[in-house]
Order: C-alpha cells, then sequence, then structure tokens
C-alpha cells in the first residue's frame, strides 16, 4: 500500500517480474498519489505492468459487498458516500479522520505548501461551489492566494482523487457557451462532511441539495462507464450563457448520450424542452433524464425519463 513512498521498491520489482515474466499477476501495488505512482511505474516498470483507478462504492459494488439492498437504500449512499467504513459506522467521525489526515499529511507529501487551516477553508469553499463553474480567481481573492496558487492546489485535489473538474462541451453553433469548467466533489460523503450535514433530514432541507445529487449521479454514472467504456468514454457538460443547460455528456466513440439530473422528480416541461432542443447541438442520439421518482418511461422518441434505481447496474 502507498506504493509511491517507497521509490526503492520499483527497481527491486522490475527485477523480480524480469526473471518470471510468464507468471502474471503475482504483486499488486496501491497507491492513493497518481501522478508519483503513475511516474514512478514510468520510469522502473514500463510494459510490465497494468493500472487501474479505483474510485469509492458505486451503489451496484455497495449491494454486492453486503451493505444491503442498494436499490432500496441508496440514499445511505448518497449521505454517507462510498468509503465502506464510513457506510458502515459514524461517517462524520470518519470523514473528520479523512479530512485531517488529508489536510495535515497527505497534501502536504504531495507538494501543497499550505497550513491545514488554509486548506480546509479551501475545500470548504469548494463544498460551497459543488456543481457549479469554478472560478479560481474568485476563490484565491476570498482566500487572499493567487489564481496560479489555487490552480496548483487544485492539480494536486484532482491527483488525489478528492475533487473533478468536469470540461465544458462546445463547438461553434451560434451559440454563446460557457467555457469554464464545473467542479465537484468526488464524493458527496465529504461534501456533507464540510457543509456540516449529518442527516438525510438535514440534506433534505440544505440548499445544495440539488447539486449534491447531481454530483452523486454522476460520479456513479462514470465510475460504471469507465468498466462499460474503457477506452473510448470521455464525460462533459454544456451549457448556453441563456442559461440551458445538461449536466452530463457522455462520448462512446462515435456515438454521445446526454444525461439530465433532477433531484425530484422530471415532470416540469422546461427541462423535456431544455433537452429536446440540445440534442441537435450536441449530436446526442438520445437523451435521459435521471430522477428519484421510481420507474422507466418514453417521454419522446429520443427522450428518456429514469428513476436512480432503475439504471443501477448499468449505464443510461
Amino acid at each position: 500500500d502507498e506504493a509511491q513512498t517507497a521509490p526503492a521498491l520499483f527497481p527491486a520489482l522490475r527485477g523480480a517480474i524480469d526473471a518470471e515474466r510468464s507468471r502474471n499477476g503475482r504483486f499488486i501495488l496501491l497507491g492513493s498519489a497518481q501522478p508519483r505512482l503513475i511516474r514512478a511505474i514510468a520510469e522502473s516498470l514500463a510494459g510490465r505492468i497494468a493500472t487501474a483507478e479505483l474510485d469509492p462504492l458505486a451503489c451496484c459494488e455497495a449491494a454486492l459487498g453486503g451493505i444491503g439492498d442498494i436499490r432500496q437504500n441508496w440514499r445511505s449512499l448518497w449521505l454517507k458516500g462510498g468509503f465502506p467504513d464510513a457506510l458502515r459506522g459514524d461517517f462524520r467521525e470518519w470523514w473528520e479522520a479523512y479530512l485531517r489526515m488529508l489536510v495535515e499529511r497527505d497534501l502536504p507529501q504531495y507538494g501543497v505548501s499550505a497550513d491545514p487551516v488554509f486548506l480546509r477553508r479551501l475545500l470548504t469553499m469548494l463544498a460551497h461551489q459543488h456543481g457549479g463553474l469554478f472560478n479560481a480567481s474568485a476563490i484565491g481573492t476570498s482566500l487572499g492566494v493567487s489564481y496560479h496558487t489555487v490552480q496548483r492546489h487544485m492539480d494536486v485535489l484532482e491527483s488525489v482523487f478528492a475533487v473533478r473538474r468536469l470540461a465544458p462541451w462546445f463547438r461553434n453553433v451560434g451559440k454563446r457557451l460557457t467555457k469554464s469548467p464545473k467542479v465537484y466533489l468526488r464524493d458527496t460523503g465529504l461534501l456533507h462532511h464540510l457543509l456540516g450535514i449529518g442527516s438525510h433530514a438535514e440534506l433534505d432541507a440544505h440548499p445544495s441539495r440539488g447539486a449534491s445529487w447531481e454530483g452523486f449521479v454522476i460520479e456513479d454514472i462514470l465510475r460504471r462507464e469507465r468498466v462499460a467504456w474503457p477506452d473510448d468514454s470521455r464525460p462533459w457538460f454544456w451549457r448556453t450563457a441563456a442559461g440551458a443547460e445538461i449536466d452530463l455528456l457522455l462520448d462512446r466513440g462515435n456515438s454521445r448520450v446526454a444525461v439530465e439530473i433532477k433531484a425530484g422528480r422530471a415532470g416540469d416541461a422546461r427541462a423535456l424542452r431544455v433537452v429536446r432542443e440540445a440534442l441537435p447541438d450536441v449530436d446526442a442520439a438520445r437523451a435521459w433524464i435521471v430522477d428519484q421518482a421510481p420507474g422507466i418511461e418514453l417521454l419522446e422518441p429520443s427522450i428518456a425519463r429514469a428513476g436512480f434505481e432503475q439504471i443501477i447496474g448499468g449505464t443510461p
């Protein structure tokens, strides 16, 4: 575990692997810092190793792990996050320990030269921006640091899988389109801990509920998307300057699927109209509107609505 902290290990492994190249799968290396681990692999183990990015549990994985019928209990995964110990125990206590380890030990080790109080403030600001457009200049002004400092910290936070910057999809279609990325904390357990949310009742009443749900569904879809389309799938979002938006676009080789995410039941006409009008602009063959209501229904020939529990175990 934490193989990136033991650089002397990699030359030794290279010798052991080369001595018996026909025996595959003898060593499993784990690491929480992607850049350092990948650099060490590239320097010493090129051509001898396969890499996999492991996310927190998706809903279907939580069910297989004996954490209950996740089709009925996905709200627990949404509230507590995807780490097994957080799901099984006091998730606020677990996330506080995780957060302290992140800001006091891990991030400084990975090149973030800032005190833990500052890093916690940065993560809290990102929690309040969750699901919104990322603005490094505004964050830097609030924290009293430069745009470039914020960008450097964000690069490290992405490399340790704490945050995601979702890139916008755009082309010249005669509309003014947003070209800034959106920012998400990749695990809603950490998001809710930073926002002070400790129960389903507090989550349901919180103004960030909709953004939290959006990020939760996006991450759950992308975890399964990487398995179903390991080489071809790329995620985006689409938004015009006038406010029309598609939360998630999935590029799958030569095809594209649009996903709009709603925290309640997607019954309003405006959501359907936005999706209908966006399809030709984004070259998507079909669209899904994912909400919390049960069932699946075809709204139009190329647009369907599905409850989140109906897509667990597959991708839209």
